[in-house]
């Protein structure tokens, strides 16, 4: 009778352990998952902002935009067409 008794509360012992266990990865579970969506949307808004920063970057980057600061912020100039030497190499 006793080893009896004894076996149950061990069995009940090691159910209510089971089910601490079992609720405790429930709940570590669902903190990775928000964790997760939470990355996904950093990156998701990293993205948007990848491609605003390329966007800008060929924008500034055009012919037109560089001769403009050429010409206004450097006070450079285009070559008159008479003033322009070629080299060419061996001579």
């Amino acid at each position: 009778m006793k080893s009896r008794g004894l076996i149950l509360f061990a069995l009940l012992g090691a159910s209510l352990i089971s089910g601490v266990a079992v609720v405790s990865q429930k709940h570590q579970s669902r903190m990775l998952f928000v964790q997760l969506q939470s990355a996904i949307a950093e990156r998701d808004a990293l993205d948007i902002e990848w491609g605003q920063l390329q966007l800008e970057q060929s924008t500034w980057a055009t012919h037109a935009r560089i001769e403009e600061v050429a010409t206004q912020r450097l006070g450079m100039r285009k070559p008159q067409a008479g003033s322009s030497v070629i080299l060419r190499e061996g001579q």
